[in-house]
């Protein structure tokens, strides 16, 4: 006995709308009884105008070799992998 995934689907989907109804209705509730919060900025526009860490660490960058030989051990590996595939 096989269930259908569109069934199942569209009950989970119902059940997650009136669980997110229920929660509304309580944030509502509790924003009643406390007040309405002010709205805060999103983390990522705070981010970008908090100040620099003192002790934030260098974004590492690697040399020019480094970047060859990297590129370089790709490139034997694509070539392996075409070798391989045909």
């Amino acid at each position: 006995m096989a269930t259908d995934p569109l069934k199942d689907y569209l009950k989970l989907r119902k059940s997650l709308a009136a669980e997110a109804d229920k929660l509304r209705k309580r944030l509502a509730e509790i924003e009643a009884v406390l007040g309405e919060p002010a709205k805060a900025a999103p983390a990522k526009a705070a981010a970008r105008t908090a100040a620099p860490k003192k002790n934030a660490k260098k974004k590492r960058t690697l040399s020019p070799e480094a970047r060859a030989k990297i590129a370089a051990a790709q490139k034997r590996r694509w070539a392996k992998a075409k070798k391989t595939a045909k």
